[in-house]
């Protein structure tokens, strides 16, 4: 055999569920490894001759004692849960060994035993993975490096996610979550203690029902939720979001919005910024482009701020972090970004235009939107001094109103679309 090791995967059925490959190569081992409660599943059946080292919180010695034990000329085993290619320590003895001293030996995912137990198939499942560090609950406008995030967003893109889930990271925690992030109408489904005489099976739970029960260790998840495939990207009605009452307001009409959002040029994994959020629209639309990216809104008005997280609730958009605050207070505490929109400045445009333009990714665009004459000129004359490239787009806009029954042209407020360039390196 020229592998330094095999890698088995093992469920909780322990030497009963091992295929007779998996036991030929346990009797020959000279060093078996794996976490002290699958080594126990063994413990009977490993030959007396066996090294047995548990692997729990020494993950990044299994390498090492792997290579020591090939030089002293013997084989190891290391024991993994289910298929170790999926979301298992297999990438990890591979990066580290390289692919021609590992051979794998898998036993059926958890995930694949969920599926057979809810007679569901699973060819179109995104698989995800929260079975890592507690990540904590989840909050309101959570940042990527949330332990969460991830599944969230799968579950934003996806109607069907799969998911391994850890003692903190349970089911419970991934149905408030969620819940939080307004997936209200999702269902979850629930495999504990798979292969184990209490193991338990629940189906289609309902998340505020799971978000209240406590599940066995070790458990697996399926999320699943109505498709929004008919629901538009981007270009929504400025009704559909809630504004300030009982004056309209304050909004980025959906003519200028669209234009705007072209002149960002975002792409799908774009970081954003968006000052002066007001209701959030076209932060909130922003994230449905870049929606594997991440978009940092402030917005100082107290009403305001509430109605841009109601509409990021609204929409699913847990790709968005909005902070109450007057610019540029938080800026520097955001990732810099490809693309950033100014709605509103609170007076302080030409100290931001300064402090974007050398916050700006290589190739960034910078788009503002002014109503006045003056932050118009204020604006140019910054990029002006600054030596940015620029140009002016002014938007003229009518909609039809309806007039006894006839339909006049009422016309908007013209608008300054003012788009600064970032030259790439």
């Amino acid at each position: 055999m020229s592998e330094h090791c095999t890698l088995v995967g093992i469920l909780d059925d322990g030497w009963a569920g091992l295929s007779d490959a998996a036991r030929q190569r346990l009797a020959t081992a000279g060093l078996v490894i794996g976490a002290a409660r699958t080594l126990a599943l063994l413990e009977r059946h490993l030959p007396g001759t066996a090294t047995v080292r548990p692997m729990d919180g020494a993950l990044g010695k299994v390498p090492e004692w792997i290579a020591q034990a090939h030089a002293d000329g013997l084989s190891t085993v290391v024991l993994a849960t289910g298929d170790p290619l999926c979301h298992g320590m297999a990438s990890f003895l591979v990066r580290k060994l390289g692919a021609a001293a590992v051979a794998v030996l898998p036993a059926p995912s958890t995930l694949q035993l969920l599926f057979a137990r809810l007679k569901k198939p699973w060819q179109d499942v995104i698989i995800g993975s929260v079975h890592s560090r507690d990540a904590g609950e989840w909050i309101e406008g959570a940042a990527p490096d949330h332990g969460l995030y991830r599944l969230v967003r799968q579950v934003a893109e996806h109607p069907r996610v799969a998911a391994f889930t850890g003692p903190e990271n349970s089911p419970d925690r991934i149905a408030r979550a969620l819940l939080a992030a307004g997936f209200d109408g999702a269902r979850i489904s629930v495999a504990s203690r798979l292969c184990l005489p209490d193991e338990a099976v629940f189906t289609d739970l309902p998340l505020p029902e799971a978000a209240a029960m406590r599940f066995d260790d070790p458990n697996v998840v399926l999320i699943e939720r109505d498709s929004n495939a008919g629901r538009a990207v981007f270009g929504f009605d400025d009704l559909d979001y809630v504004q300030r009452s009982p004056e309209k307001g304050l909004i980025t009409k959906l003519e200028a919005r669209a234009v705007s959002l072209a002149k960002l040029a975002l792409r799908g994994d774009s970081v954003v910024w968006d000052i002066g959020a007001g209701s959030g629209s076209v932060g909130l639309e922003a994230s449905r482009i870049a929606r594997h990216g991440h978009v940092w809104a402030i917005e100082k008005n107290d009403a305001d701020a509430a109605n841009a997280r109601e509409n990021a609730r609204r929409f699913n958009a847990s790709n968005y972090t909005l902070v109450q605050a007057r610019a540029p207070e938080h800026i520097d505490t955001w990732p810099d970004p490809d693309a950033v929109f100014i709605g509103g400045s609170g007076g302080e445009l030409a100290a931001l235009i300064a402090l974007i333009l050398t916050r700006l990714k290589p190739g960034g665009r910078l788009v503002m939107n002014f109503v006045t004459i003056e932050n118009l000129a204020t604006a140019t004359a910054t990029l002006v001094g600054a030596g940015a490239r620029w140009d002016v787009t002014q938007l003229s806009a009518a909609r039809s109103q309806p007039i006894l029954d006839m339909h006049r042209l009422a016309a908007q407020n013209p608008v300054w679309i003012v788009t600064a360039h970032k030259e790439s390196a």
